[in-house]
């Protein structure tokens, strides 16, 4: 299994490319099951979770091409992947797939839309909290299908479509807002989610849908209003720049000092995380080129933050955070409010030297003057990364185990550190 080698201390500068957003990237691959016609997809991220839903997506039947490199190409840039859902032979998503993906669960609602049933396994536990798909159900229910569980498989029939409903979801859910609005996509006649997800995932989807030939308005509000259409034609779109690998470089640079270009990323994507970051002692410049971020001399100071939706503090970014002000010059706070369990990085900081104390969801964290290199096991994907962020200040050598988790949702990340200073590398096995 592999590691990764980080010794410390070293400030961070020069450039790094963002990449497509993984949590756009999944769900607009899913969203090619809707058409009979090529969905192309352009800025596709390269990482373990692309490839596992091209294996879920190809048990359905589905053809999916990726471009190689061609002549001239930057290294960095994304893949462009051609989705062919033309014939769908399955519309079963067994155990064995969904359960090492929850995001493959949202395949349920295109396939009862467009073929009028779905057999899509349960995704079972997840190491940062329960996530249930009630909400996926509920809505799916509410435009017509007929549900039903049986020995861990959820069975969605809508042999006569799907038909246009009012949708209030209890809570806000990303992922049922994404099955939601993908299933009334074609369902008859006019479909309201309230408490809808505003994240730009959603927005990005949205905006793919319509280029298909979809009616939707209202993404990125919390009203989000969608009128059915017969059939969606194929698309070009390109996959927005992802903001949680923007703002944990962010958070990177200012925990190492230095000055970085965080080329093609959108400050609008992450507002309230750029504004922590000021607080924090960073500085922050906006360009056409993307975001500039440096700190040079000044210290890290404390913030108190607590994660809400878009356009809260991101929960994905809450364990970046925390690795930055381990070491800031007072105590931090910070309550998580979006999942549960997802506090599994702190022993793993203390390790680090890290002073954090927890108390139901919050985390209390009294910065100290320095941080030490020590071996340490990354528990989830945001929870690897963090240890990365600590690991690049703390004094000598860090060994970081189990990063697989990082190869999920970060893309070539000790190229683009060790482009920037960091003395990092993957050891095999």
């Amino acid at each position: 299994m592999d590691r990764i080698r980080i010794v410390g201390g070293n400030p961070l500068t020069g450039s790094i490319p963002i990449s497509g957003a993984k949590n756009a990237a999944l769900p607009l691959m899913i969203a090619g099951l809707l058409t009979d016609e090529k969905l192309v997809l352009h800025n596709v991220p390269r990482l373990a979770d692309v490839s596992q839903l091209q294996r879920i997506l190809g048990n359905h039947g589905i053809d999916i091409t990726v471009n190689g490199k061609r002549r001239g190409d930057d290294p960095y840039s994304g893949q462009t992947m051609e989705i062919d859902a033309r014939v769908i032979v399955d519309t079963t998503a067994p155990y064995e797939l969904v359960s090492k993906m929850r995001a493959s669960f949202w395949v349920i609602g295109p396939l009862v839309a467009r073929m009028g049933e779905a057999k899509v396994s349960l995704p079972g536990g997840c190491a940062i909290g329960t996530r249930p798909v009630d909400f996926h159900l509920d809505a799916l229910r509410a435009l017509g299908a007929e549900i039903e569980i049986d020995a861990g498989y959820v069975l969605a029939r809508a042999p006569k479509g799907l038909k246009g409903a009012h949708i209030l979801f209890p809570k806000v859910s990303v992922g049922a807002t994404h099955t939601a609005m993908m299933a009334a996509s074609l369902a008859e006649g006019e479909t309201i989610l309230e408490n809808a997800a505003r994240e730009p995932e959603i927005v990005d989807v949205a905006d793919c849908i319509n280029a298909m030939g979809g009616r939707i308005e209202g993404q990125g509000t919390s009203t989000i209003r969608i009128t059915g259409v017969p059939r969606l034609k194929g698309a070009h779109h390109s996959v927005l720049p992802d903001r949680i690998e923007t703002g944990t470089y962010a958070m990177a640079v200012a925990m190492t000092g230095g000055d970085v270009m965080l080329s093609g990323a959108r400050a609008d994507l992450l507002d309230s995380a750029l504004d922590t970051l000021r607080e924090c002692g960073a500085e922050v410049t906006v360009s056409n080129e993307g975001l500039r971020v440096k700190r040079n001399g000044a210290g890290i100071s404390p913030v108190e933050v607590t994660t809400a939706p878009f356009p809260g503090f991101p929960t994905d970014l809450q364990a970046q955070l925390m690795a930055l002000t381990t070491r800031a010059r007072g105590t931090s706070k910070i309550t998580e409010t979006i999942f549960e369990n997802r506090f599994m990085h702190v022993q793993e900081l203390a390790r680090l030297g890290a002073r954090i104390h927890l108390d139901g969801e919050i985390a209390t964290i009294e910065g100290v003057e320095k941080l030490k290199g020590a071996p340490v096991m990354a528990t989830d994907l945001r929870a690897s990364v963090s240890l990365v962020i600590g690991a690049l200040a703390a004094e000598g050598e860090s060994m970081i185990h189990r990063v697989y988790h990082l190869d999920r949702g970060f893309e070539r990340l000790e190229e683009k550190l060790s482009a920037c200073g960091a003395e990092i590398e993957r050891l095999a096995g």
